[in-house]
Formats: structure tokens, C-alpha cells, sequence
């Protein structure tokens, strides 16, 4: 019989929903980096999920999630680049 890995669950800053990992978007607080998008899921720091649907990125910025989850001012420039990605 073949074990199934199990992909593990993170819910949405945005809208709380859980997810699979890997169906989600990380943002990362780095110390060297800052705050970026993490494509790979794998850059240490702490980590904050995203849906990958359209209202929730929009909802991230109109609320400043990400403001209150990094307990810092996060640069508009990135909230920009979340409004325009894209699902690969």
C-alpha cells in the first residue's frame, strides 16, 4: 500500500479560510530582505499566506493586513506587486 504525503494546512491572513500550503502565496519577514514575496515558499521568517484569488489580494491592502501581521510599516511598492500578481 502506498502512503499519500500530507501537505499541510495554512489559513488566509485575509479571509481565514485554510488551505493547502501550496495553493497559497507567502509573504516573508526576513532580517537581510525585509518583507518580500516568497515564490518558493522555503526563505526563512516568519511567513504570512495569502489566497491567490483576486479578492484577497485587493483586501490586503484596503485593511493593511500585512501592517498588523509584521507589526511594521510595510512599503506600498510590494502591496503594489500583490495587486498585480498573477496566478502562474
Amino acid at each position: 500500500m502506498k502512503k499519500t504525503k500530507k501537505v499541510p494546512q495554512r489559513k488566509c491572513i485575509v479571509c481565514g479560510n485554510l488551505y493547502d500550503k501550496n495553493d497559497l502565496l507567502r509573504v516573508v519577514k526576513n532580517k537581510d530582505l525585509g518583507v518580500v514575496i516568497d515564490e518558493t515558499g522555503k526563505l526563512n521568517g516568519r511567513g504570512a499566506y495569502i489566497c491567490k484569488n483576486n479578492e484577497c489580494l485587493k483586501e490586503v491592502k484596503k485593511n493593511n493586513k500585512l501592517n498588523r501581521v509584521f507589526k511594521q510599516k510595510i512599503d506600498d511598492k510590494l502591496y503594489e506587486e500583490l495587486e498585480a500578481y498573477e496566478v502562474k
